[in-house]
C-alpha cells in the first residue's frame, strides 16, 4: 500500500524555555525530529515535515542529513492547530500516517500496528492513571466515538483514562475531504485534527483505537520530559548492545549516543561516555573514559581516558588521564598522564608519563610521527613538526625539537649540579 507520512513540527515549544526549536533538542545525540524521520523512513520515502516556528533553521538541519524530504509551512496566523497544519497539503497516497516531531521513542512495530488495520481511521491510544494534559478518547463498544481536548472536557470526561497519543493512520481521501471542513469553534480557537474523528463517527466510518505502551508514544514538552525520554532511549540502546554480546558494568551509568557502533566482545565499564560516530571493536573501555568520533579496535582504554575525534587506535593500551586527539596509534602503550595530539605512533612504542606532543604553534597544528619500538621517557615534550624514526630512545625530561634518526638516543638536559650541605647553609643549622 502507498503510504505518505506527515510529521508535525510547527509548534513553538514554549515549555522548553529555550531559544533552540523544540524538535532540535537532542535525545542520545540526535535531534528529536531526526528520530521521527528515521522511523518514518523505515516505512516510506514519501515524508513531509510541517514547519512554522524557526522553519528555516529546522529545514537547514534536516537537509544536512536527509535527502528527499518535503516541507510545508503552516499558516499559523490564519489556521493554527494540528488540523490547520495539514491545510493546503494534497495527500496523494492511499493512506497517510501522521506523526509528531517531538515523539523520539516511536518504533516501527508500534506504527505497523496502526497501518495494518482495515479501518478508515486508526488512532493510537494509551491508558493512563493520571491522564492530565492529554485529550481524552471516548470509546463505546470498542468503537472510538470522539476525542475531547482536555480544555474542552466536562468533569465526567476528565475522568476518562483512555487518552489520545497523537498518532494516526487515515485514508488519504478522508483527510482530503475533512481538512477543509474543520472549524475553530473551541476554547483554544484552533483547528483540531482530532475533530476528524467526530466527523468520521457522524459519517459512519470505521474508527479503530490501537492501544500502545505509554513510553512508546511519550511526547516531549519540557526539559523534564526530555530527560525522561533520554533515559528510556538510552536503556533501549544498551539493551540492544548487551543482547548482541557486549558486557556492560552498571549500564545505567553509561551514556551511548545512537550513532555509536559496538562490534564483537566489548566490555564497557561504569561511567563511560561514547559519542558521535565512535566505533568500538573487541575492546575494553574502562571506568569514566570518554570517546568521541573515534575508532577503537582490540585495545584497552582508561580508566579516565579521553579519546577525541579523528583518532584511530589499534591493539594499544591507553591508560588513565591520557588524552588522544586526531591520532593513529597502532600497538602503542601510553600508560598515564599524556597528551597525544596530531600524532602517528607505530608498533611497540611506549609513551611515558607526562609526555606531550606540542602540536600547536599558535597559528597552525603540526604532526608528530613516531616509528616502531620507540621509548619516550617521562615528562618529555615533542615539538611538532617532528619525526622520530624506529628504535629510538628519548631520555626522560627531554624537549625534542629536531628529527631523530633510527637507533639513536635523544637527550636534552641541563647537567645535574650538587652543592654539598646547601640545605644546612640555607636554613642555618645542621641536625
Amino acid at each position: 500500500m502507498a503510504i505518505g507520512i506527515v510529521i508535525l513540527a510547527a509548534g513553538k515549544g514554549t515549555r522548553m524555555k529555550s531559544n533552540t526549536p523544540k524538535v532540535l533538542h537532542t535525545i542520545s545525540g540526535k535531534p528529536m525530529l531526526f528520530h521521527s524521520i528515521d522511523v518514518a523512513k523505515s516505512i516510506s520515502d514519501d515524508i513531509t515535515i510541517i514547519l512554522n516556528h524557526q522553519a528555516e533553521l529546522i529545514k537547514e538541519r534536516v537537509i544536512e542529513v536527509y535527502e528527499g524530504i518535503k516541507f510545508h509551512i503552516q499558516d499559523v496566523a490564519n489556521f493554527p492547530g494540528t488540523g490547520g497544519a495539514l491545510r493546503g497539503i494534497e495527500l496523494a497516497d492511499k493512506k497517510t500516517l501522521i506523526l509528531n516531531g517531538d515523539m523520539p521513542l516511536l518504533t516501527k512495530e508500534a506504527l505497523d500496528m496502526l497501518l495494518n488495520t482495515d479501518a478508515d481511521i486508526a488512532m493510537s491510544v494509551i491508558e493512563l492513571e493520571d491522564p492530565s494534559g492529554y485529550g481524552r478518547v471516548q470509546i463505546e463498544n470498542d468503537k472510538v466515538q470522539k476525542i475531547i481536548e482536555e480544555k474542552d472536557c466536562t468533569p465526567h470526561e476528565l475522568n476518562i483514562k483512555s487518552v489520545n497519543a497523537g498518532i494516526y493512520a487515515i485514508k488519504s481521501k478522508i483527510l482530503n475531504n475533512s481538512i477543509p471542513k474543520l472549524n475553530n469553534n473551541n476554547a483554544q480557537k484552533e483547528y483540531y485534527l482530532t475533530d476528524i474523528i467526530e466527523m468520521g463517527v457522524q459519517n459512519g466510518l470505521n474508527i479503530v483505537a490501537v492501544h500502545g505502551k505509554e513510553e512508546t508514544f511519550k511526547g516531549v514538552n519540557s526539559k523534564i520530559d526530555l530527560a525522561d525520554a533520554e533515559v528510556i532511549h538510552q536503556r533501549r540502546i544498551k539493551k540492544a548492545f548487551m543482547a548482541q554480546g557486549v558486557t556492560m558494568r552498571l549500564p545505567e551509568s553509561i551514556y551511548i549516543e545512537s550513532s555509536v557502533e559496538l562490534e564483537g566482545e566489548c566490555i564497557i565499564e561504569n561511567g563511560v561516555t561514547l559519542l558521535g560516530k565512535t566505533k568500538i571493536i573487541n575492546s575494553h573501555i574502562k571506568t569514566n573514559s570518554i570517546i568521541e568520533d573515534a575508532i577503537i579496535s582490540e585495545s584497552s582504554i582508561g580508566p579516565m581516558a579521553r579519546i577525541r575525534p579523528q583518532s584511530d587506535i589499534k591493539r594499544s593500551h591507553i591508560g588513565n588521564f591520557v588524552e588522544v586527539k586526531k591520532s593513529t596509534l597502532t600497538g602503542v602503550k601510553a600508560g598515564h598522564l599524556s597528551y597525544l595530539g596530531d600524532s602517528q605512533i607505530d608498533e611497540g612504542s611506549n609513551i611515558g608519563a607526562g609526555v606531550i606532543t606540542c602540536n600547536y604553534d599558535g597559528k597552525a597544528k603540526h604532526q608528530t610521527i613516531i616509528g616502531k619500538n620507540v621509548f619516550v621517557g617521562s615528562d618529555s615534550q615533542l615539538i611538532a613538526p617532528v619525526k622520530i624514526e624506529d628504535d629510538v630512545l628519548i631520555a626522560a625530561g627531554s624537549t625534542i625539537t629536531k628529527n631523530v634518526k633510527k637507533g639513536s638516543l635523544a637527550m636534552t638536559r641541563v647537567p645535574q649540579k650538587i652543592i654539598a650541605d646547601f640545605f644546612y647553609k640555607f636554613f642555618g643549622s645542621k641536625k
